[in-house]
């Protein structure tokens, strides 16, 4: 992996930091709600187990790419990152919001073109 690829793939792991944290530590926070269009703290509070659980998964995406950028392996990269960019159109076309696509898709496209083209 070159110094961009590694870039790219730490601009996402940093992106799916933030959304661990805010679905497991800032959900029912201003911030957290704000962010997921929360209008109702009453619901936010129903919802927080949920949402850490989610948040739990965006954890272990984060990590598979920290791992790959770690062991340098391009295939492990690959794999993260589409599993990144699957969730980011489903969650896209599921809650009807395009800045998910800008916010996590786009991110990892990058980084997946650049792994596979340069």
């Amino acid at each position: 992996m070159n110094i961009l690829q590694i870039l790219l793939i730490a601009q996402v792991i940093l992106i799916h930091i933030y959304i661990v944290l805010l679905e497991m530590v800032w959900w029912t926070s201003k911030r957290g709600m704000k962010a997921f269009g929360l209008k109702d703290l009453h619901f936010a509070n129903e919802t927080k187990v949920m949402a850490a659980n989610q948040g739990l998964y965006n954890g272990f995406l984060a990590a598979g790419l920290f791992w790959s950028v770690l062991i340098t392996k391009t295939d492990v990269a690959l794999f993260f990152l589409a599993c990144v960019t699957v969730a980011g159109i489903y969650g896209a076309y599921s809650t009807q919001k395009i800045k998910i696509l800008y916010i996590q898709t786009i991110p990892a496209l990058l980084a997946v073109i650049s792994l596979l083209f340069l």
